[in-house]
């Protein structure tokens, strides 16, 4: 039997199949069949940082609610927002998935400034998590700011959570930036144990007839998968630090192509979503036969062997050959 298991932010996973932020976590029956069919890990849907800010302005106008009513209660009651109290269903949520399975819990925080996401942090490990995705998911779109600013704005974020809390951190990142190298080396300095490449922006859609902006979430396909490979193959030996891919993760050969790169797991929503949470048995077990038929004793044995560091050919990688691709159409 071929060995399986893996190392992702000091956890020792049973497979490189994690279940990533998506709503099959809300539920624990869902949970449950993802741990059935196999999968190593859940990482929980999102806190977005809108929601722990609503919450946060919600009780302080409860609080200052008639405050100045008496004079005595202006000694004590606060006038600015900044209780991090969040929604309290989500540390909820994380308690009973503990409770309900044994795999590990990775809590995940979307957002992009410091905000209240510092005390959140702490609140969700002392809940449990086993380790924390922080998703800096934001579109800078001031031509004022620069790409320096920005990536400054999500270094402190980092920084502040990883004083904060003692579980492993992952960053969640997006393909936009002019230097992925260097940045990703800077998440590393300032604590991060691993990086999730990439997140998947949800394109919105013109309705003209009604001129409006309309939401539009259209599931990956194993195509997408190429962008995420390619950089983890650059990463990979590079950036001293774990790696999981994300986006258009679908069968046992993507899975594959992935540890080859350099990655430690791949996270997987669009194809759960289709085929069920169930369907991970199939991956897992496809994934079994393939490197038992190529003599593979474990997955540790592949692990970043097409990297760019492996094979030594950057062009291939880097330029990605586009003379000859284009020319072979």
């Amino acid at each position: 039997m071929v060995d399986l298991s893996t190392n992702y932010l000091g956890l020792t996973l049973k497979n490189p199949l994690v279940a990533s932020s998506s709503p099959l976590s809300e539920k624990v029956e869902n949970a449950q069949i993802l741990e059935k069919a196999g999968v190593s890990a859940i990482v929980m849907y999102s806190l977005f940082e809108e929601q722990i800010i609503q919450e946060s302005l919600k009780l302080d106008a409860d609080l200052e609610r008639g405050s100045y009513t008496y004079a005595e209660a202006l000694d004590y009651l606060p006038q600015y927002g900044r209780y991090s109290v969040g929604p309290e269903t989500y540390l909820n949520r994380i308690k009973k998935l503990k409770e309900a399975v044994e795999i590990p819990i990775i809590a995940s925080l979307n957002g992009y400034s410091a905000g209240g996401w510092t005390e959140y942090a702490k609140k969700i490990e002392d809940v449990g998590a086993d380790a924390l995705e922080l998703n800096l998911y934001y579109l800078e779109t001031d031509p004022k700011v620069t790409s320096e600013e920005l990536e400054n704005t999500y270094l402190d974020v980092v920084h502040r959570i990883r004083k904060s809390i003692q579980i492993p951190i992952a960053t969640k990142l997006s393909p936009f930036y002019t230097a992925i190298p260097n940045f990703a080396t800077h998440l590393v300095e300032a604590g991060v144990n691993g990086l999730v490449l990439f997140n998947r922006f949800y394109q919105p859609d013109f309705d003209i007839e009604n001129l409006e902006i309309i939401p539009r979430l259209v599931l990956s396909t194993s195509d997408e998968m190429r962008l995420p490979l390619r950089w983890i193959a650059i990463l990979y030996g590079n950036v001293s630090t774990d790696f999981a891919l994300t986006s258009g993760v679908h069968s046992a050969q993507d899975v594959i192509k992935a540890i080859m790169a350099g990655a430690s797991v791949t996270t997987i929503t669009s194809h759960f979503l289709k085929k069920g949470p169930e369907s991970a048995a199939d991956i897992i077990s496809e994934m079994q036969i393939w490197l038992e038929e190529k003599d593979y004793q474990s997955i540790s044995q592949m692990k970043g062997s097409m990297s760019q560091k492996a094979i030594g050919e950057t062009t291939a990688i880097t330029r990605a050959n586009y003379m000859k691709v284009l020319s072979s159409y």
